[in-house]
């Protein structure tokens, strides 16, 4: 079994062509800084290391982070008990948060996943799946059947981009099919609004 965390699992998707927020992995602060600034501020600030599954609990993540409480919370990241490969700068990026997917059953092969993401995921499970290959009367039928569906349709203004969404959807499928030994892949979230969809953060395990 290998596992890639989040900066490896993200650039093996970037390889495969699926859109990555801007980011860049930072031994320092004062290099973290300087990145922040290129990236214009706020930005999000993350742990990485092989030992933190769930960030947020471990109060390892922070997002909408200013350049004037910058040091304070470098220093609190810094101080968070794990082995550390350091610490990712991450453009921050506004919108929906979803979670897609990918999870190899011993019965029907891989199925897709889709879902709302971010902290809620767990607590709402407002999910879809279906057995891969997908189609795209496959992904639109995923969509539609979310509780959410309304509310990425414009609810309050809150429009997502659809197109971008569907082509990440159908990726996710055609990579399945490329990878027999890929068990499961999380990308959550991959934040969406109507101009960009970004994956923020990613796990992918390999059999």
């Amino acid at each position: 079994m290998r596992v890639l965390t989040e900066y490896i699992a993200e650039l093996f998707l970037e390889k495969e062509g699926f859109p990555i927020v801007e980011k860049t992995l930072c031994k320092t602060e004062a290099e973290a800084l300087k990145v922040s600034r290129r990236y214009s501020f706020p930005v999000v600030l993350k742990v990485v290391s092989g030992e933190l599954i769930h960030k947020s609990e471990k109060h390892a993540v922070r997002i909408n982070v200013g350049e004037e409480n910058f040091h304070q919370i470098f220093k609190e990241l810094e101080n968070v008990k794990v082995k550390k490969e350091g610490i990712l700068v991450q453009r921050f990026v506004e919108g929906t948060s979803l979670l897609v997917g990918l999870k190899k059953d011993p019965t029907f092969g891989h199925v897709l996943a889709v879902g709302l993401g971010g902290v809620y995921t767990e607590l709402i499970k407002d999910i879809s799946l279906r057995i891969v290959p997908v189609t795209k009367k496959d992904v639109k039928e995923m969509l539609e059947e979310l509780k959410c569906y309304k509310v990425l349709q414009g609810y309050r203004g809150e429009k997502i981009n659809f197109e971008k969404l569907e082509e990440i959807m159908l990726k996710l499928s055609k990579l399945a099919e490329r990878y027999s030994n890929l068990e499961e892949l999380d990308i959550n979230p991959l934040i969406i609004n109507e101009k960009e969809a970004k994956v923020v953060d990613a796990r992918i395990v390999f059999g």
